[in-house]
């Protein structure tokens, strides 16, 4: 309903806030921005914001896997990138008493990944990778409302048009190293 107070405008932004659409709104117009070695990070709740330069955060007021879900979409339907999956080793490790729930996000994980290579590194590993990459590429994280620990998902973006075996042809014909 419109309210004579308010432009159409303010309206679509009360809208976004109170359905929690902002971060998509906002993830939608950084996407064609992102390249290949651009970093995606869907993050749990403790995950820590980080003064890196390259380091950009969005909050989902939401779980996790429905806005993993909605990245990983995004990402497969862009046309200039796909995802290279990493997920923490530890997620692995972690019983259900330690973490109620664990079992249950770990088959839904699974599921949304669907038989997809999926890359473990050890939590602390990521830091040191993200620390090196986001002093020359953008690291978006997106923090949600996860509340069980490791599991954060990181996506390396690559070029979906162009691989590695197209580089090393290209590299010979140029008669250049890889």
């Amino acid at each position: 309903m419109f309210n004579g107070c308010y432009s159409p405008d303010r309206l679509e932004n009360i809208e976004q806030k109170v359905t929690g659409n902002t971060w998509k709104k906002q993830f939608e117009e950084k996407l064609p921005f992102l390249g290949h070695r651009n970093w995606i990070l869907v993050v749990d709740k403790a995950f820590p914001e980080q003064n890196a330069p390259g380091m950009e955060y969005l909050y989902a007021d939401e779980d996790l896997l429905p806005v993993l879900k909605s990245v990983l979409e995004k990402v497969r339907k862009s046309g200039h990138v796909k995802p290279i999956i990493y997920q923490d080793k530890e997620l692995g490790f972690i019983t259900e008493s330690q973490a109620k729930g664990v079992q249950q996000f770990r088959q839904e994980l699974s599921t949304l990944f669907n038989g997809q290579n999926v890359q473990t590194m050890l939590h602390d590993s990521v830091f040191k990778k993200l620390d090196s990459e986001a002093k020359l590429f953008k690291v978006l994280v997106i923090k949600t409302n996860q509340v069980i620990p490791y599991t954060s998902i990181f996506l390396q973006l690559d070029c979906d048009y162009w691989n590695g075996d197209k580089e090393k042809e290209l590299r010979n014909r140029m008669k250049l190293p890889l």
